[in-house]
């Protein structure tokens, strides 16, 4: 493989190299600030149902596998810590240990995802998929309100499965990127931008984990 770097010129509607980076970012934080809209939209929701029903929405999330999504939780903050090494690696232009660090997100990401697989077939099973056909048989308190609750958590954890399938492929696409090695500069932009779009799902987990699992507990 080539080893030897193309020197980085801006485009046509930048008068620099800084000024195309420094775009990057800015366009990156926008787009994440919709993000924050949509989750924090539903947020809120999820806070005005808590209040009207804190009781309810509480016993509801005690049925919840909050230990399984512990691991999940340790999993993807781990993903958060091999990603800084990506970061730090695509500064000192290391290729075969982005490389490396690129893959142990990814598979932090796939196995995330196998948890969260495996936490909605028990939902399945337990009966508390309140928009499938026979897959909602709740037996605890006041199953009607119960089921908002759980809409929530589908809604909130759906989407969030949704943007960290979107962060897998493209980390597929960086790490092909990075053993061509044939721009190291666009490389270290990418891994800027998805570094972002990591760190991001990492936060939107978090809030996630103790809106839903941990009430009251």
């Amino acid at each position: 493989m080539p080893t030897t770097a193309a020197v980085e010129t801006p485009y046509e509607q930048f008068a620099t190299i800084e000024q195309q980076h420094e775009a990057a970012r800015l366009g990156m934080w926008f787009f994440l600030a919709t993000e924050v809209l949509i989750f924090g939209g539903i947020f809120t929701d999820f806070t005005v149902y808590h209040m009207l029903y804190p009781k309810v929405f509480a016993e509801a999330s005690r049925h919840l596998a909050w230990q399984l999504e512990a691991y999940n939780t340790v999993i993807l903050l781990t993903g958060g810590a091999t990603m800084a090494f990506v970061d730090y690696y695509a500064e000192r232009q290391k290729r075969a240990a982005i490389l490396w660090f690129l893959a142990a997100t990814i598979l932090s990401g796939i196995a995330f995802l196998t948890l969260k697989g495996i936490e909605y077939h028990g939902d399945y099973t337990d009966g508390k998929v309140p928009f499938i056909p026979g897959g909602y048989s709740y037996a605890g308190l006041d199953p009607q309100h119960a089921k908002l609750f759980f809409n929530f958590y589908f809604l909130l954890t759906g989407l969030h499965a949704f943007h960290m399938l979107i962060a897998i492929a493209l980390l597929v696409l960086l790490w092909v990127r990075t053993w061509r090695w044939r721009q190291p500069f666009a490389v270290k932009r990418m891994i800027i931008i998805v570094g972002m779009f990591w760190a991001f799902i990492d936060v939107v987990w978090l809030f996630i984990y103790n809106t839903l699992y941990l009430i009251n507990r």
